[in-house]
């Protein structure tokens, strides 16, 4: 019986500057910034591209139940969205959104990705992840 290759955890960095090419240089910037921020947090994290909805998702499979994030570029700056956002502490108030379940927090400058309270919510979502 054949065995089936998995597939990469990681796109490469041309796939990843593929997606982003559309982007304004700062968005770009911001959107390459948390992804290290999210393989720093989460090394053994799932990377997956979405054309159609446009964005870049993270988790500890391909399925939208082990989903720890979304990087979504947009104009102006840089949704990263976390899939269960409306159940993590969040202290500062960076959370945003009205869903049952996610939130994002928006960005707009790369030094924003440096804010402890933002890698403290990533941490908190990887670790609940995790625990399930």
């Amino acid at each position: 019986m054949p065995t089936k290759t998995p597939a990469r955890k990681r796109k490469t960095l041309a796939e990843i500057r593929a997606f982003l090419a559309a982007y304004s240089p700062q968005v770009r910037a911001v959107a390459l910034k948390l992804r290290g921020l999210v393989f720093d947090v989460a090394p053994d994290a799932v990377e997956q591209i979405d054309l159609p909805a446009k964005l870049l998702g993270y988790g500890f499979d391909y399925t939208y139940k082990d989903t720890i994030c979304v990087i979504m570029p947009l104009k102006a700056g840089v949704n990263l969205g976390l899939a269960r956002g409306a159940e993590l502490p969040d202290p500062t108030g960076l959370l945003t959104g009205t869903g049952k379940r996610a939130r994002h927090v928006k960005i707009t400058d790369v030094k924003q990705v440096e804010m402890p309270e933002l890698r403290a919510l990533l941490e908190v979502a990887v670790e609940r992840l995790q625990g399930k």
